[in-house]
């Protein structure tokens, strides 16, 4: 027998199926953590928004209308309680940094990405603005279109092609113009994606 679906997961945990919740949940445990790891540049921090994002998914699952679209669902709150808990923190405003004056900017096409920068990229997010850094993330470590990307950070598709150009333009500052990577003593340490066992 096949396992079940994502919408049948999504059926079953609404009409209480606590199995069904947990496999679901499971189905998104590691893409919602490494994102957030990279988001809030911080594995505690980002263990504990999971902790409360899974109980929003729980109390909210009723909530939502097409089960087809738990995942970005699921991202969409994740999104909200970084954002919520970054603001908490007055960290947002020191990293998100002129980004208001960049959603002004009218959108443009960004720049081809080069593919071999995809394993170094964790490390060189860790200096954009938290903004520029979700788009990212979103867009080309968990492959959601540029669509899905603007309905889970819920701003409009221009806004996420100007931080998704801002943000390859910042790496790009740190790529040498030959496309060569820096060194890794110039790559931030100590922000790895992997959880730690308590």
């Amino acid at each position: 027998m096949d396992p079940p679906s994502s919408i049948t997961l999504v059926l079953l945990a609404r009409s209480g199926d606590r199995g069904a919740l947990n496999e679901l949940l499971s189905e998104v445990q590691d893409g919602l953590y490494g994102y957030l790891v990279r988001l809030v540049d911080d594995k505690h921090l980002a263990e504990d928004i999971l902790q409360e994002v899974f109980v929003l998914i729980w109390r909210k699952l009723s909530w939502l209308r097409d089960p087809e679209f738990f995942r970005p669902w699921a991202f969409r709150i994740a999104s909200r309680e970084a954002f919520r808990r970054l603001r908490k923190h007055r960290v947002l405003a020191r990293m998100l940094g002129n980004e208001a004056l960049l959603a002004e900017l009218p959108a443009r096409e960004a720049p081809p990405f080069r593919q071999e920068w995809a394993e170094a990229l964790p490390g060189l997010l860790t200096h954009l603005s938290a903004a520029s850094r979700a788009v990212l993330i979103l867009h080309y470590l968990q492959g959601m279109t540029l669509n899905e990307v603007a309905d889970i950070l819920e701003v409009s598709p221009g806004t996420v092609k100007s931080r998704l150009a801002y943000g390859l333009a910042s790496l790009r500052q740190q790529i040498g113009p030959d496309g060569s990577l820096p060194p890794p003593a110039q790559q931030p340490h100590g922000h790895s994606s992997e959880r730690s066992n308590p």
